[in-house]
């Protein structure tokens, strides 16, 4: 299991990771555009990878290549809201195809993936930090490094744990 606590770090096989939380810090109360990463324990099932960028990896998790026409629909009031959709044109979602580096790896966290409540947040993710380690919209992030290192042994029945008591 990793481990996420409100310290910024990352625990996985008893090794210390730096990582960037919500901007807003964590919450038991979700609600979408507050900046704060989800409290609780979830999956870990789905791998996003820009092949482009990534030429070689090494996991025990499948995972699909990010393509450009690929976003999170992050809009409450939409059918697939906190689901993977394919763009027909430029429309304003998290799209998960960027200009900068940080959605070059992507471990979907399931968080309200199953039953989708509308408007208790959308496109929770394990992705690249910034260089600063800012604040995310409610992702957790690591270094490309660190995030490549821990994929080597991830595997496809993976928990994370986010907490306040750690």
């Amino acid at each position: 299991m990793i481990i996420v606590n409100n310290k910024g770090e990352l625990w996985y096989k008893k090794k210390r990771y730096k990582c960037a939380l919500g901007k807003n810090g964590l919450t038991k109360r979700k609600k979408e555009g507050d900046g704060c990463t989800p409290i609780g324990t979830f999956s870990l099932r789905r791998l996003f990878i820009r092949k482009d960028r990534i030429k070689k990896i090494t996991t025990k998790l499948q995972y699909m290549a990010i393509l450009p026409n690929m976003a999170w629909e992050d809009n409450p009031k939409s059918k697939n809201y906190n689901k993977l959709i394919f763009l027909k044109k430029n429309n304003s979602r998290e799209k998960l195809f960027r200009k900068d580096k940080l959605y070059d790896l992507i471990l979907v966290i399931e968080y309200n993936t199953r039953k989708i409540i509308k408007g208790k947040g959308s496109a929770i993710f394990l992705h690249i930090a910034k260089k600063n380690y800012s604040g995310t919209q409610g992702c957790v992030a690591l270094n490309k490094k660190d995030f490549l290192k821990i994929l080597r042994f991830i595997k496809p029945n993976e928990k994370i744990k986010i907490t306040n008591n750690f």
